[in-house]
């Protein structure tokens, strides 16, 4: 499964190589999946601009 993409630890764990989940995805599905998940904190957290911010804060 060697794949220019694909890291070593990757490959030696069975991993796909990242990008298209299979020929059927369109680009244009995986470049706004990509874009979705860039402002996401994770499937049920705010934006991550509001987590980023929380850790720049001075406590107090």
């Amino acid at each position: 499964m060697t794949d220019k993409n694909q890291t070593e630890g990757r490959d030696d764990n069975g991993a796909i190589p990242p990008g298209k989940p299979d020929a059927s995805t369109s680009d244009a599905a995986v470049k706004r999946n990509g874009e979705r998940e860039r402002r996401s904190a994770g499937p049920d957290g705010p934006d991550a601009t509001e987590v980023g911010d929380t850790f720049k804060t001075q406590p107090g």
